[in-house]
């Protein structure tokens, strides 16, 4: 397969969607286009599977090596393993509904889809790109887009979210390109992660690059402390974008921090581990305990998301096999779910104009749909058995005690103890909102839309596969994560 075609199907689509003048004719070829994004995910994921089922072992599938600045060795180099394919599923899954959830959005709606488009484009290239510089280079194509979404369709003190965002994010990006740059001085000036994984960095370097590195790809994927951009970019991005920024741009982070820091700098990754794992053990219990102090749907989501993301880079702090293939899981099913906790929120808000619970009340009385998966999406979060984020967590929580030692085990421990404080926060908050009493001037509320509820279906297909049968994800994330296991291991017996 052409992994081109992942970068030129949202290009064609975003440069179509801006030559037009008719706004229905504008929301209609974005739906199009992002429908053909996921049909050529799902297309992926097939001949993917067919391809290791007909014996390719090759690392990663489908390269293509363009050269694009020969004299600084830098390459169009695409490919991807099992990591990359959920990731691209996860993307087109989070696009499709976010442009469905878009489809009254009135002011400039060709802008609006444009960038929502163009976002989906940095996330796909980033995804597929073997070639650092131009990783980096989507990574940007991926930020810009938030700054405007929030700035333009925003609400509440969006100007003010839009600018924090967008220097924490440049700030990140600014550690991302130094640690790359020191990679590509040390590793022999080249860009190309395939030969820089066979190469042995010296210990300084990776001691140097690997916190650059990890912390500038954290900050997107809300390492503690750096994770303050997160409750006011989400609290005033537009519901569209509160979807991809939770759903694709923090997964963008989490995947640079093991594709890219773990995976060519494994010796760094055990001298800082223990760092790691405390930060994000931090993260896990101050974003469950914050989103208890919120009242604001949207806050308590976007808190939750920093406790939710602090799993991911437990995960991957915990250097085994089994916690990093949690983390991917985790990754896809935190995605999902809170991409359909924005839709649900975006839903509530649209008809009853508030998102602080204490004003709600007795909306499953008139809204049985949108609060029937408010409650589904809510037991995601608490990690209820038969939904993706239980199995994505459990798969954390076995690969963490393979340590046998005190320290792991406790950070282990802790962060099973946080999924208490979480199903705290999660029954109360739909237990103020749908329970109780209906309120006089809600008792006339629409339920969803056409198009609400089937952005809201297609991330609940996503959601019940994961937590009903898992084996075909941690089938398709194992390889990759051996893979990179044991480069880790290879350097442990090195450095012994």
């Amino acid at each position: 397969m052409n992994l081109l075609i992942l970068i030129l199907a949202p290009l064609i689509t975003a440069l179509a969607v801006l030559m037009m003048r008719n706004n229905n004719l504008v929301r209609w070829t974005a739906l199009l286009g992002s429908s053909v994004q996921l049909i050529l995910s799902l297309v992926l994921y097939n001949v993917f599977n067919q391809a290791r089922l007909n014996g390719q072992t090759s690392q990663f599938l489908f390269e293509q090596d363009i050269p694009l600045f020969k004299s600084w060795h830098i390459h169009l180099h695409l490919g991807v393993d099992g990591i990359s394919v959920a990731m691209i599923l996860l993307t087109a899954f989070v696009v499709i509904a976010g442009v469905l959830m878009s489809w009254k959005v009135e002011k400039m709606t060709k802008e609006f889809f444009f960038l929502l488009l163009l976002l989906s484009l940095g996330a796909y290239g980033f995804f597929i790109s073997l070639d650092l510089f131009i990783l980096f280079f989507f990574l940007e194509v991926a930020v810009i887009p938030k700054y405007l979404l929030i700035g333009i369709w925003g609400s509440g003190k969006k100007e003010a979210s839009a600018n924090k965002l967008a220097l924490m994010l440049m700030a990140g990006s600014a550690l991302v390109l130094l640690g790359l740059l020191g990679l590509y001085m040390s590793g022999g000036k080249t860009f190309d992660l395939l030969k820089l994984s066979q190469i042995h960095l010296p210990l300084i370097t990776q001691q140097i690059c690997f916190p650059l590195l990890f912390v500038g790809f954290g900050i997107f994927t809300a390492l503690f402390p750096f994770h303050t951009w997160v409750p006011d970019g989400h609290s005033s991005a537009p519901t569209a974008g509160s979807m991809f920024l939770a759903g694709i741009s923090m997964k963008l982070g989490g995947y640079g921090c093991l594709r890219v820091a773990t995976y060519l700098m494994p010796e760094g990754a055990h001298e800082y581990a223990n760092i790691v794992i405390i930060l994000s053990t931090i993260a896990i219990f101050y974003g469950a305990f914050a989103t208890m102090m919120q009242t604001d749907l949207k806050y308590i989501n976007a808190y939750s998301s920093v406790s939710h993301c602090g799993f991911v880079l437990l995960g991957i702090g915990m250097l085994t096999k089994v916690a990093i293939v949690g983390a991917v899981m985790q990754m896809v099913s935190h995605g999902l779910m809170t991409a359909l906790f924005f839709a649900v929120i975006g839903m509530i808000y649209e008809r009853t104009h508030t998102r602080q619970v204490n004003e709600m009340g007795g909306l499953l009385k008139v809204m049985p749909f949108t609060i029937s998966i408010l409650f589904i999406v809510g037991f995601c979060s608490l990690g209820l058995p038969g939904l993706s984020g239980f199995v994505a967590e459990m798969t954390i929580f076995m690969g963490s005690w393979e340590h046998p030692d005190m320290f792991h085990r406790i950070a282990t421990i802790l962060a099973c103890m946080s999924i208490v404080v979480t199903a705290v926060y999660i029954l109360r908050a739909i237990g103020k909102t749908a329970m109780g009493p209906l309120k006089q001037e809600y008792s006339d509320l629409k339920d969803a839309t056409w198009n609400e509820k089937s952005a809201a279906i297609i991330l609940m297909v996503g959601i019940l596969a994961i937590g009903l049968a898992p084996f075909w994800l941690n089938e398709l994330v194992s390889p990759g994560a051996e893979i990179i296991m044991q480069k880790i291991s290879a350097s442990t017996i090195s450095t012994k």
